[in-house]
């Protein structure tokens, strides 16, 4: 009996399907090394492999029979993917081209030594967008944009996704909820086209005609939009939900609950920076790497409160998300400090820290970057976590932002979607 690599419930699928991988037509007890491979789209080759024993039926399922080590051990069942890793160092896997898919080839080798002898194969398609799913650029006023609609008739709810300080424009994340049901508007707002890598000043009347825009798409249900931010995104996304009326959901991963970096000007106000000394900023001399996380003055310090964004005034709901691994800042702290001062108001929030988590919280199964290069600051910075905690973390996250918008903004649970 041949061996044969397997995929379920299909070897297509969404990049944030979790699957099953098993193999059948082993020997009994057969020693093996399970490699998975991926090439990303500036070529940079990530891979992760595990070493394995068949059981007494010659067959292995992920789910149930432990790798015995490698890139990781013990029972892991999508462990191939999220310990996938680049051989050279300080590399993120983001998707660019969201129409393609992240082909992952799964590969069976003989023994646990030299994997000079291959046994069996299969690839698994992992897409960013599910059918039906349409990808729409939006170049309308001021804005720089993406909109991912779902497939059917609708009303959708509404949501707004903003990433960090890096700038560009980042689709991966919102073409996957739209795969999920939500219509999502992918914003850029620095770093992208004419808009400057580090903007002078960010208007809140951008964001309020983004927001305006998504609310006049007819299949958006007209109840509110939500905002899903990171990092820098994560305190924007606070400040609409406090200066904006239609925002009625917020997510906040690795935020804080001031305005950070570059002030923000709105409607008869302007929201300075919190304070922060970039002398502070730690360089590892072994890797080389920036450690960013003591730069912000002491959020405490009633000097910096001009600095808070005064989000006890919004009416909306929030989750807040964060790492306490985080080392780019110190995004647990920044989040239970906002957490509290909205508790003192008598505000429900829901906040979830997860240990072992790192900075970029991203959706289940990219693997854990712990150090990359901000495209913006042009250094390689420490964004912290460690692979296990990181990937459970993930996966999590993923499963409550989904269930947080769809109870705030459709008052249902989560539907279910295929590719």
């Amino acid at each position: 009996m041949a061996v044969r690599v397997m995929v379920l419930p299909s070897p297509k699928c969404l990049f944030d399907d979790p699957v099953q991988i098993r193999v059948a037509g082993l020997l009994p007890q057969q020693e093996v090394t399970l490699r998975a491979s991926l090439l990303d789209e500036s070529g940079e080759l990530f891979q992760a492999q595990a070493r394995y024993r068949a059981g007494s039926n010659g067959e292995l399922d992920l789910s149930r029979s432990p790798s015995l080590g490698g890139s990781y051990s013990g029972v892991e069942p999508t462990g191939l993917l999220w310990s996938l890793q680049s051989k050279a160092p300080y590399k993120r896997l983001a998707k660019r081209n969201v129409l393609t898919p992240y082909c992952v080839d799964l590969e069976v080798y003989e023994g646990h030594g030299d994997m000079s002898c291959l046994l069996g194969k299969c690839t698994n398609e992992r897409w960013f967008l599910g059918e039906g799913v349409k990808r729409i650029p939006v170049r309308e006023g001021r804005l720089k944009a993406t909109l991912f609609v779902p497939a059917g008739p609708g009303p959708f709810p509404g949501l707004i996704d903003l990433y960090g300080s890096g700038g560009g424009l980042v689709e991966y994340r919102a073409s996957l909820l739209a795969s999920r049901g939500f219509m999502t508007l992918a914003l850029a707002y620095m770093a992208f086209e004419d808009l400057p890598a580090v903007p002078e000043v960010l208007e809140m009347s951008y964001f309020e005609e983004a927001m305006n825009f998504l609310l006049n798409q007819h299949q958006v249900k007209d109840t509110g939009i939500g905002i899903l931010g990171l990092s820098k995104g994560a305190d924007l996304a606070l400040s609409m939900a406090t200066f904006l009326p239609g925002i009625k959901a917020v997510v906040s991963i690795s935020g804080s609950g001031f305005n950070s970096f570059i002030p923000l000007k709105g409607d008869g106000f302007t929201i300075p920076t919190h304070p922060y000394n970039l002398g502070r900023a730690k360089t590892s001399d072994d890797s080389g790497l920036v450690d960013f996380s003591d730069v912000l003055d002491d959020h405490r310090d009633p000097a910096t409160w001009d600095c808070r964004i005064p989000v006890e005034r919004s009416s909306a709901k929030f989750l807040f998300l964060s790492g306490r691994d985080d080392r780019n800042w110190k995004s647990d702290l920044y989040c239970q400090d906002v957490v509290q001062r909205l508790q003192q108001c008598g505000r429900e929030v829901e906040f979830c820290s997860y240990p072992g988590a790192g900075h970029l919280l991203e959706p289940p199964y990219l693997p854990l970057c712990q150090a990359s290069i901000h495209k913006v600051l042009g250094m390689f910075v420490h964004w912290g976590g460690q692979w296990r905690e990181h990937a459970r973390a993930q996966e999590d996250a993923w499963r409550r932002i989904q269930a947080f918008f769809w109870q705030h903004l459709m008052d249902s649970d989560i539907p279910k979607s295929k590719l």
